[in-house]
């Protein structure tokens, strides 16, 4: 599963929309059109050849070191500096941004993994096709980009409800509650964008996660638990709740509870099976279960393969 495995959510102090994009975005290939400071100096082959340069002399200049070709079809001068990304977005049409899993991924939110570059394309631009590139033409208004470092991404919200109506439910509840946790948007923004997506393939499904998003989930298997329990009917969990001791001190916290009922839910990954946390996991459910509280413990067989037993099991404690 890659990506699944037990992780929490670390991210930056930096918002994307804090590092500027050149006006107009990176890329663009028309004069004027999105060059910063580092993308000056990378052209497309045929900005050479109009400039007056032969194939010839394109070939000869690569030859010697004179020009380098970070991409195909990018050309600029020995040392240049920036990701390939910067290259590519020479390459594309202006006002074109990065999106979907790509974009996920430079802001550190968990997606499934894809080895294509995702872009997305202004409406009524060329869709250009260019090998490891998913091309998409926008169907909404792409509106301001994010930036991070120097990148035009989508912003965050659309981001968010872009991925929410293509990824699979259990991918797509842990992406929005690592945007949220990570203020990456607000839930109020996230409501505004979807009303944007009405009528889109699978906007039911982003406006009903949008709905259930919660800040408090650490990782993905504990958004993803959250969600079997949700489909399943289930009240809605109360995620990371802290026991105290009776007198006011905090003791202990709990993946997702149920306070009243005192009923609380754990997600066992690959981290508690040394034996001194073993030891610590013992002592703590003791001492949980002295407090009169109730722990059923589930790992990623239950999540991935047997979902049903989690809903079962939880259910028959409430």
């Amino acid at each position: 599963m890659g990506y699944t495995r037990r992780m929490s959510f670390l991210w930056g102090t930096t918002s994307p929309r804090s590092a500027g994009c050149p006006q107009g975005g990176v890329g663009g290939g028309g004069k004027g059109q999105g060059e910063g400071v580092e993308n000056q100096e990378r052209r497309r082959y045929s900005d050479l050849l109009a400039e007056g340069l032969s194939r010839e002399a394109i070939r000869s200049r690569v030859y010697s070191g004179e020009l380098t070709r970070p991409i195909r079809g990018v050309y600029g001068p020995p040392g240049i500096t920036g990701s390939d990304l910067r290259s590519l977005f020479v390459r594309l049409p202006p006002g074109s941004v990065l999106g979907y899993h790509s974009a996920a991924t430079l802001f550190g939110l968990p997606v499934p993994p894809d080895n294509r570059t995702h872009v997305i394309i202004p409406a009524g631009a060329d869709v250009p096709f260019i090998k490891g590139v998913a091309a998409h033409a926008s169907t909404l208004p792409l509106g301001d980009p994010a930036c991070w470092d120097g990148i035009p991404c989508v912003p965050p919200e659309r981001l968010a409800v872009d991925l929410a109506r293509l990824l699979r439910r259990i991918d797509a509840l842990p992406l929005l509650d690592a945007a949220l946790r990570a203020a990456l948007c607000s839930p109020e923004q996230l409501a505004a964008e979807v009303a944007r997506h009405a009528g889109l393939r699978g906007v039911r499904q982003a406006r009903e996660l949008i709905g259930w998003a919660d800040p408090r989930a650490e990782c993905v298997q504990e958004s993803q638990l959250r969600l079997i329990m949700l489909d399943g009917r289930l009240p809605p969990p109360e995620p990371q709740i802290w026991v105290d001791d009776g007198h006011g001190r905090l003791i202990y916290r709990l993946d997702l509870a149920y306070r009243q009922q005192k009923v609380g839910i754990e997600y066992d990954g690959s981290s508690h099976i040394d034996v001194d946390r073993m030891h610590h996991d013992r002592f703590r459910h003791n001492w949980l279960a002295d407090k009169g509280w109730r722990i059923r413990y589930f790992t990623a067989r239950d999540l991935y393969r047997a979902p049903q037993s989690i809903v079962a099991a939880v259910r028959s404690l409430l």
